[in-house]
């Protein structure tokens, strides 16, 4: 399957099941994946290289990472 055929795949099941194509479309679920993966294992190196990111700095931009975010696993981690 092409990208092209996937694009529209994800395109008429959003439209079938009522849904605005403009919110549900390829892209949005590759970053809502990437975000509940970051959520759930705070493995950001891990989530870099499914999104296959160069740079760490990429991923956090990519994800929308902010202070609060990493303090919060931070104190979940303990040493």
């Amino acid at each position: 399957m092409s990208t092209r055929q996937y694009v529209r795949l994800v395109d008429e099941w959003v439209i079938a099941i009522g849904l605005r194509r403009e919110d549900y479309g390829t892209h949005s679920i590759r970053r809502t994946k990437a975000a509940m993966i970051y959520r759930a294992t705070g493995n950001m190196r891990a989530v870099q290289f499914l999104l296959g990111h160069t740079k760490i700095e990429n991923t956090v931009r990519y994800l929308g990472i902010d202070v609060e975010d990493a303090l919060v696993l931070a104190e979940r981690t303990e040493i």
